[in-house]
C-alpha cells in the first residue's frame, strides 16, 4: 500500500512538474523507471535506427572538430584573465568543456552498444514512426502520438519511445483495437487505436540531450 502511494505521489507531482496530465507523464519512458524501479543499466542497449546513427555519428563529430577547439579557446582566453579563484568566465567555459566531452563519450558508449531496428510492421498496423491517434478511457481524451526510438521519445512534443509502456502496447495492432497498456504490476489503462497514419520521416527529430 505504501509503495502504491508513493508512486501516485510521482505521478502527480511529476504531471504539475511538466504541466502535463498524470497518464502522459506515465508514458515517458524516463518516469517508468521510476515507477518501476527499472535500473538505467537494464537498457543499456539503445535500439536505433540508421537515421539515428547517422545524427549521433553527425552530433560527435561537430562536437570533436568545432565545438571542441571553440571551447579550448574559451577556456584559454578565460584563463589569461586573471585570478582563478574569482574568475566566473573560466569556470563557466572549463564546465562548459567538460560538458561536451561528457555528451561525445555518452554518444560513443551509445554507438558501440546500440541495437539497430527497423520497422517491418504491415500497412495496416502500428509501425516504428508511425503516427497514432488513441482514445483514452480513462481520461475520455484523444490524443496522438508518433511512435519513435527511445533517443528521440518526448511525450510532452507527442513522440513517445518504442520502450515506454503505450509504444510497446500499441505496436503491431491496427485500428479499432482496444489495448492494454501496462505501466507495471499494479497499474494500467485501455486506450483504442482511432487512427494508424503510416508516417516514416523521422529527418526532423532531435537527438535527446541525455
Amino acid at each position: 500500500m505504501e509503495l502504491m502511494q508513493k508512486k501516485q505521489r510521482y505521478v502527480k507531482l511529476a504531471g504539475a512538474r511538466h504541466n502535463a496530465a498524470p497518464l502522459s507523464v506515465c508514458r515517458d519512458l524516463c518516469d517508468l523507471e521510476i515507477l518501476t524501479g527499472k535500473k538505467e543499466t537494464e537498457r543499456m542497449r539503445e535500439k536505433l535506427t540508421k537515421g539515428d546513427v547517422e545524427k549521433i555519428q553527425a552530433e560527435i563529430e561537430h562536437r570533436k572538430l568545432v565545438e571542441r577547439k571553440e571551447l579550448i579557446e574559451a577556456v584559454k582566453e578565460a584563463r589569461s584573465h586573471g585570478d582563478l579563484s574569482e574568475n566566473f568566465e573560466y569556470h563557466a567555459a572549463k564546465k562548459e568543456k567538460n560538458r561536451n566531452e561528457s555528451r561525445i563519450r555518452y554518444l560513443e558508449r551509445m554507438l558501440k552498444t546500440a541495437i539497430i531496428v527497423e520497422d517491418h510492421s504491415k500497412a495496416d498496423e502500428v509501425g516504428l514512426n508511425n503516427t497514432v491517434e488513441i482514445y483514452c478511457e480513462d481520461d475520455d481524451e484523444v490524443e496522438t502520438y508518433r511512435i519513435v526510438t527511445s533517443v528521440r521519445g518526448s511525450s510532452l512534443n507527442g513522440l513517445v519511445s518504442i520502450e515506454s509502456p503505450i509504444g510497446k502496447a500499441l505496436m503491431g495492432h491496427k485500428e479499432g483495437d482496444r489495448v492494454y497498456v501496462k505501466v507495471n504490476d499494479d497499474y494500467g489503462y485501455y486506450v483504442v487505436i482511432r487512427k494508424v497514419i503510416k508516417t516514416e520521416s523521422e529527418d526532423e527529430d532531435q537527438i535527446r540531450s541525455y
